[in-house]
C-alpha cells in the first residue's frame, strides 16, 4: 500500500493541462449501481474531499489520518475542530461569527499537542500536502471569515494551499454540471458558476489532470456500510446502510489513487438518491486519471442528527474529530479495506448519542422560523440565524436542529426556550 507518495512542484504543469480543458460538456447519468462488497484494488495515494458537514470531515480525516491522506478538497467549512464539542459553537462561532470561536493559531497547536498524545497522526505529515479550498461570496451558510480560518489552519500546518474565495457560489459544491444556478444554496446544493473548480481541485491535489471524460464508463459498487462500522450498526452513529464506490475499467488491474468524496448535509442517497455521485463531476475525471471514488453515505438518525451530517460538532460522539471517532474510523475502514490495509480497532469507548453540555449562546437577535424556503444545509443550516437543539417539554434531550430564539429573559435550559418550526 503505497498512500504516501510525495510528489513535486505542480502548479505550472496544473495550470497548463487545466487550460487545455474544455468546459463544454457532455453528460451521461452514473451507471446504476452493482451491488458488491468492497474490492482491493492497487491503491497509490489517498485523498479526501468534501462539502459543507463533508468538508469539516474531510478537514477532519485528513489531519487525524495524515499518515494516509496525500490532501483534501473542501468546498465551505472551518478549522480542525473549531466546534469544540459544542453544538453552540459550531453553529454561533463555526457557521456565524456571533460568538468567539479558537485562532487558527490555537487550533494548530491543539493538533500539535493531541498528535504528541496520539489521538491523531503526527503533524508532519501535513507539510507540503496539498489542499484546495473554495468558498463563494454568496454563501452565508459558513462565514467566509470561518473559510479564511481553514486557510490560515492549513498554511500555520504548512500545507500546499489553494483558496478559490472570489466565485459568486451559494453555499454548495461547484460544478460544471451541477443542477444549481451559482448563488443559490438549496437543493440538491450542487451549482454550476460556468467554470470548473472540480477540475481546479484535481489539478492541485495530482500535480497535473487530464480532461474529464464526456461519459462515465465504470462501474458503481454498492456495498454494505455495516461491514466497515464499529460495532456493525451503521445506523447507530447515523451512517446509511450503503456506501458506494466508482471504479473505472483501468483501475481494476491497474494503480489508480483513491478519492474519498462526502457530501454535506442533506446530499446523502437516501434523501437525494444519486445525484450527489451524478453530478458532483468526479467520475468524468476518475476515467482519465485514473482515480477511484469512494462515495461513504452520512444518514438521517431520528432527532439526533435529523438532516443527515457528518459529525463535526459531537451530536453522536465526543471522540468525533479523533482517530477513534467512530464515523472516522469506518470510512478509513474502507479505504483500507480498498488499498489491502488492515482495519482500525474498534473505538474503546461506547458511542453516545447524548449532546455535550453547551454554554448558552451569547444573546444576539430574535431568530426567524426555519422553513423549507429559508433552510440551508449545513448542520442546522442557518440561514442568518442562531440555531440549536430541539428541547422538548423542557427535558434536556437531543431533539435535532432545529430553531432557537436567543431572547434574554429565558436560559437554554428553561422549557420553551429551544422551538420548531
Amino acid at each position: 500500500m503505497r498512500l504516501r507518495i510525495r510528489q513535486g512542484l505542480w502548479a505550472a504543469a496544473a495550470a497548463a493541462a487545466l487550460a487545455t480543458t474544455s468546459l463544454s460538456v457532455v453528460h451521461a447519468d452514473v451507471p446504476p449501481p452493482t451491488t458488491a462488497p468492497l474490492a482491493e484494488y492497487d491503491i497509490s495515494a489517498a485523498y479526501v474531499s468534501g462539502v459543507s458537514s463533508g468538508g469539516f470531515m474531510a478537514n477532519q480525516l485528513h489531519v487525524a489520518y495524515s499518515s494516509l491522506f496525500q490532501g483534501a478538497g473542501i468546498f465551505s467549512a472551518g478549522a480542525y475542530d473549531c466546534a469544540q464539542n459544542s453544538l453552540s459553537t459550531a453553529l454561533n462561532a463555526c457557521m456565524a461569527t456571533y460568538l468567539p470561536r479558537k485562532t487558527p493559531a490555537q487550533l494548530e497547536q491543539l493538533t500539535r499537542d493531541r498528535a504528541a498524545a496520539g489521538t491523531v497522526d503526527p503533524v508532519a505529515n501535513l507539510s507540503g500536502d496539498p489542499v484546495w479550498l473554495y468558498h463563494g461570496t454568496s454563501d452565508t451558510t459558513v462565514a467566509e471569515a470561518v473559510n479564511d480560518d481553514l486557510a490560515a489552519y492549513y498554511r500555520g500546518l504548512g500545507a500546499d494551499v489553494v483558496y478559490d474565495h472570489d466565485s459568486p457560489a451559494g453555499h454548495a459544491w461547484v460544478s460544471p454540471i451541477g443542477p444549481g444556478s451559482c448563488s443559490v444554496t438549496q437543493s440538491p446544493w450542487i451549482n454550476d458558476c460556468g467554470g470548473d473548480p472540480v477540475g481546479d481541485m484535481l489539478g492541485h491535489l495530482f500535480g497535473t489532470v487530464q480532461p474529464a471524460a464526456s461519459s462515465p464508463t465504470g462501474r458503481l459498487v454498492q456495498f454494505d456500510q455495516n461491514a466497515y462500522v464499529p460495532g456493525g450498526n451503521a445506523s447507530s452513529i447515523s451512517m446509511g446502510g450503503e456506501g458506494f464506490a466508482y471504479v473505472p475499467q483501468a483501475c481494476e488491474q491497474s494503480s489508480c489513487k483513491l478519492m474519498v468524496a462526502l457530501h454535506g448535509c442533506y446530499q446523502y442517497y437516501g434523501n437525494i438518491g444519486d445525484t450527489f455521485m451524478d453530478k458532483a463531476y468526479l467520475n468524468e475525471y476518475a476515467d482519465t486519471n485514473a482515480m477511484i471514488v469512494l462515495y461513504p453515505q452520512a444518514t438521517a438518525s431520528g432527532l439526533s442528527n435529523p438532516r443527515g451530517c457528518w459529525d463535526w460538532w459531537g451530536y453522536q460522539s465526543a471522540q468525533y474529530p479523533l482517530k477513534t471517532g467512530p464515523q472516522m474510523t469506518a470510512v478509513v475502514n474502507m479505504v483500507k479495506a480498498m488499498s489491502g490495509g488492515s482495519a482500525s480497532p474498534t473505538p474503546t469507548t461506547t458511542p453516545t448519542t447524548t449532546p455535550p453540555t453547551t454554554p448558552t449562546p451569547t444573546p444576539t437577535e430574535t431568530s426567524a422560523c426555519v422553513t423549507a424556503s429559508n433552510y440551508a444545509h449545513t448542520t442546522a443550516g442557518r440561514a442568518h440565524q442562531s440555531m440549536g437543539y430541539t428541547y422538548a417539554n423542557g427535558s434536556n434531550q437531543n431533539l435535532g436542529l432545529w430553531n432557537v430564539f436567543t431572547t434574554s429573559s429565558i436560559k437554554e435550559t428553561d422549557p420553551g426556550y429551544w422551538v420548531k418550526c
